[in-house]
Parts: C-alpha cells; sequence; structure tokens
C-alpha cells in the first residue's frame, strides 16, 4: 500500500531549495524463517521530503519501521525497491557520508577510553588534521554540555546514560555534518538529561542544521520540530507541520460578552452562556470578519485560541485508525 500524506508539504521544489532528504516508494522486506521462505515487510512505499535547516521528526509505535527507514537513508542497509536521495546523492553515497552526523540509540562507545580519547579517535575517521580537533573538540563538549575535566580524564564506563548520550552527539557532529540524525536521542533519560538534549538539538537548529530523528517522547517533539511524519506498520500515514496536522481547518474557540444573540449564532452555532453572564463556543467563518461584526454590535472578545488536539492525541488517533483499516 502506497504512503500518503494528509497535509501537502508547503515547501516547494526549486534549484535554489532541493530536498535535502527525499525518497520514493521506498520500501524494505527481510527474508525469515527456517527456509528464508516467509517475508517480513519492515517498510512499505514510503515517500518523505526534508528541507534544508529543517528539523524533522519521525514518530511511531514499536516496530513501525522508523530505525528500518534510518538505516536505508544512512546507507546501512539496501532497499528491496524505491529509491531515494541524500544532499542530491543516492543512498549509500560514499562521500555523502562524510557530510552527515549520526548518533544511534544504543551507541557502542569504546569504554576504557574517556570521552577525549573517543573523539579524537572519531576525528581520525574523519581525517581531521590534530590542529582542527584541538580547537573543536572542546568547543563540541562546550555545546554537549560535558566538563573538560570529566572528558580528558574520565573513562566513559563511568559515565551515566545522560554522559554518554552527550559525548555521542559530539561524535556525531564531530565532521561538522550538514544533516544530523539522532535514533531516540532521549531514550532512557531522565527530566534533566531530556532537557539538557533538547536544548542541544535547539542550539542545532538554530544554527541551520537539518536534523531528523525518531522519537517517543512526543511532548519533546511537539516543542522541537518543524514538521512530523508518522509511521504504523511500516507506512507513512501522514506528514506535515504540527499546526496543519493538529489543526487542519484553522478553528477558534472564542469566549466574550455582550451582543446580539442571533447574530452571534450565526458565527457560533454551538453557543453557550455561562454563569457569569459570558458567552463560548466554536467559531464557524472567517474570525476577522466575526471580529469585525463584534464591534458592530458593541460585544467584547476575551479569549479566542485555537482549537487544536494534543499531539499525543493525535498521534493515537491516527495509529488507532490506521489498525482498524
Amino acid at each position: 500500500m502506497k504512503s500518503v500524506t494528509d497535509v501537502p508539504n508547503p515547501n516547494v521544489d526549486t534549484a535554489e531549495n532541493p530536498p535535502v532528504i527525499l525518497t520514493s516508494e521506498l520500501r524494505k522486506v527481510y527474508r525469515t524463517g527456517f527456509l528464508l521462505n516467509q517475508k517480513l515487510v519492515s517498510l512499505s512505499s514510503c515517500s518523505l521530503k526534508v528541507y534544508q535547516g529543517e528539523t524533522f521528526g519521525l514518530l511511531g509505535p514499536n516496530g513501525a519501521g522508523k530505525t528500518t527507514l534510518l538505516k536505508l537513508l544512512l546507507g546501512i542497509i539496501r532497499p528491496t525497491s524505491g529509491r531515494g536521495l541524500l544532499l542530491g546523492k543516492p543512498l549509500g553515497d560514499r562521500a555523502t557520508k562524510a557530510k552527515i552526523g549520526y548518533l544511534p540509540e544504543n551507541p557502542y562507545l569504546y569504554d576504557y577510553l574517556t570521552g577525549w580519547e573517543f573523539l579524537q579517535f572519531a576525528a581520525g575517521l574523519f581525517k581531521i588534521p590534530p590542529r582542527v580537533q584541538r580547537q573543536r573538540i572542546p568547543e563540541l563538549l562546550e555545546l554537549v554540555g560535558l566538563s573538560l575535566g570529566d572528558a580528558r580524564k574520565k573513562q566513559m564506563r563511568r559515565y551515566s546514560k545522560g554522559m554518554l548520550q552527550r559525548v555521542g552527539m559530539a561524535q556525531a557532529l564531530i565532521n561538522e555534518p550538514e544533516l544530523v540524525f539522532l535514533d531516540e536521542p532521549m531514550s532512557g533519560l531522565d527530566p534533566v538529561g531530556r532537557y539538557q538534549m533538547r536544548e542541544i538539538i535547539l542550539r542545532l537548529k538554530a544554527a541551520g542544521k537539518t536534523i531528523f530523528f525518531n522519537s517517543h517522547i512526543l511532548s519533546e517533539v511537539e516543542q522541537i520540530c518543524d514538521r512530523v511524519g508518522i509511521l504504523s506498520r511500516g507506512e507513512l500515514i501522514c506528514a506535515g507541520s504540527i499546526p496543519e496536522l493538529l489543526n487542519p481547518k484553522n478553528g477558534y474557540f472564542v469566549r466574550g460578552q455582550g451582543g446580539d444573540w442571533e447574530v452571534l449564532q450565526k458565527w457560533i452555532p454551538n453557543i453557550k452562556f455561562t454563569v457569569d453572564g459570558c458567552w463560548e463556543g466554536e467559531l464557524e467563518g472567517d474570525n476577522y470578519d466575526f471580529l469585525a461584526s463584534l464591534r458592530l454590535m458593541n460585544a467584547n472578545v476575551f479569549n479566542m485560541n485555537l482549537i487544536r488536539p494534543s499531539l499525543e492525541d493525535f498521534f493515537i488517533q491516527k495509529i488507532q485508525g490506521n489498525h482498524q483499516r
């Protein structure tokens, strides 16, 4: 079944603004069983676009195919069918890999190295000169909130989960990547650790980095991401900005006082009066025309709030709806 997007992407492809990530009908099928005669569809016809400077959050329950998609984009595994481009090059292009950073969900770090030594090792893989390393490593340690003393003296086997995530983030940025992939960057962190990781991502976003990450922590995604996509059973069931997805009609709930009852009912069919003499309800029609009408009636509006569910409610609704199909 083909992937769909409930809301069209507001970005427009141009020569000056091509997608940084582009996939078309990307599909991954694994063979299982003793004779490898059974098929397991991990990702089904996934098509998406992510643009320069965006922070894109990929959501989905366990087993939805999030990590599979991430590994396909990184060139760790090959697609069964479909195609994709990363920074304008086919997936798996060797030169492109030097321009991306990656933080796995459970990074394997060399326990008996210090954080500083590990970052030196990662920098060596990218052939970064020692002179540049001496400047870049302290800058990254400051960015991720690791003290210079801990990084130089403490072996990583003595690091907390939060410290390991932060040194893993520093590793993902050692090559000054154009595109950063983060697989569950807040997994297993306490509230303080999640706050620190969120601040790091926001600083990267402010610096203009393109960020693609998976997460189960929807409250964090709602604060960080420009756009999100939801995967369910290997299918991308929707994608778009959070305002587009949560409030596609751009509706408002209004509360005010005064005015003509019959006129108000035309704008607010479900209008109700409260014990304090005010009225409230869901506005139908153009909000600017409504406000102009209120002035003619000598009515006052106290509150006018966008109607939208939480990202968590929207996520559950979409997942349950997809499972019932």
